[in-house]
């Protein structure tokens, strides 16, 4: 497997800091994930998702690839507090991308998936997650069982 940062190395993979504008584009990805997704309820009205990108872009660290956006990840110090690409690009390593990019700028990640997304767990396992924590959803908004995943960068030595 390569080297995660070696995944960030070329031009047309360029992940960036998100600006502003790519709000819209990032809640639109949100949206998409969310209609899909029979068992995940809705914590706000469709048309909130721009606000709430926006205000994420603003307080955190979010980065975005593609033109026009195709993925996004955010950053809450060392938590992830999502990363969600488009529909039309999943599979083609561009999730891998993000959180790669999140890898290079944090020592350790820490980040919660809901127990019914299998897909996001076999995703973070292969990335060197690790599941630390589960509970039945009472704390938080969704009140979905969720798990907690880890990850360390290597040690050098």
């Amino acid at each position: 497997m390569k080297h995660w940062r070696s995944l960030l190395t070329r031009p047309e993979r360029a992940v960036k800091p998100a600006t502003p504008g790519d709000a819209p584009a990032c809640a639109a990805i949100l949206r998409e994930w969310i209609a899909e997704t029979p068992w995940f309820p809705r914590a706000h009205p469709p048309e909130a998702e721009e606000g709430v990108l926006a205000q994420k872009i603003a307080r955190e660290t979010v980065l975005v690839s593609g033109a026009p956006v195709q993925g996004f990840v955010a950053l809450d110090g060392e938590y992830v507090s999502c990363l969600y690409v488009a529909r039309a690009m999943r599979g083609r390593g561009l999730g891998q991308r993000l959180l790669a990019a999140a890898k290079a700028r944090r020592p350790a990640l820490r980040l919660w998936t809901f127990a019914a997304n299998t897909g996001a767990q076999a995703f973070y396992e292969r990335e060197g997650f690790r599941a630390v924590r589960r509970t039945d959803g009472a704390d938080n908004a969704e009140g979905l069982p969720d798990i907690e995943y880890r990850w360390r960068a290597e040690d050098p030595t």
